[in-house]
């Protein structure tokens, strides 16, 4: 019994391998039908793409991705979110929860550069405040094209608790498809991963959110 579930595997092995080994020979044989002027489109393509992506990461960079900052006064809001195309803002209060998000987001903003991340707080911004009904502290505006698309309030939908890791927020803001999340592009997970799970914490504050 067990030589012939041996003997099974082993053509479902041969059968695996000889479907990629014609897989690869079809992509060869494709190559190889290539001439010199289709390589030289391919390649000009290529490095037209390369250059776009440059002149998009300049243009990002110019404009703050890539850092998480602050936003100091109420009416630069506006500016900002009419600059990029995909805005996190983080409404917060001095409390130990925002502290939290505050971590999670500077790691987010180097990884993520095709997202503008920033902070504004809540307390200062009482217009801005009342206007998109910021009650509870931490909140996350979801901003596409300069409109508030979706809101990430306090932990409850990171599993209630302020221990929640890196990877957990990266999900959620992709299926809000404020940032490009593809898979494993956060490189910074691998390290921060069991940091984060273990715990941001360094304070006895029990609290996860913080109503005004």
């Amino acid at each position: 019994m067990e030589n012939a579930v041996q003997e099974i595997v082993a053509k479902q092995v041969l059968t695996v391998a000889k479907a990629v080994e014609d897989k690869l020979d079809e992509e060869i044989h494709a190559l190889d039908r290539l001439d010199l002027d289709d390589l030289e489109v391919l390649r000009e393509r290529r490095l037209q793409q390369m250059k776009k992506m440059a002149e998009k990461r300049n243009r990002w960079i110019s404009l703050g991705h890539g850092e998480y900052s602050e936003i100091q006064a109420e009416k630069d809001f506006f500016s900002v979110v009419k600059a990029s195309d995909r805005v996190v803002c983080h409404f917060y209060r001095e409390n130990w929860p925002c502290k939290v998000m505050d971590k999670h987001l500077s790691m987010l903003a180097k990884q993520h550069i095709e997202t503008r991340f920033v902070k504004i707080n809540a307390e200062k911004a009482p217009y801005l405040a009342e206007k998109l009904r910021i009650v509870v502290l931490p909140t996350l505006a979801l901003i596409k094209n300069a409109k508030v698309d979706n809101y990430l309030v306090g932990f409850d939908e990171l599993g209630g608790t302020d221990e929640f890791s890196t990877e957990e927020l990266e999900e959620r803001l992709a299926k809000a498809d404020v940032i490009i999340f593809e898979g494993e592009s956060s490189k910074i997970l691998s390290k921060s991963k069991a940091q984060s799970k273990k715990s941001v914490r360094q304070s006895s504050n029990p609290d996860s959110s913080d109503s005004e």
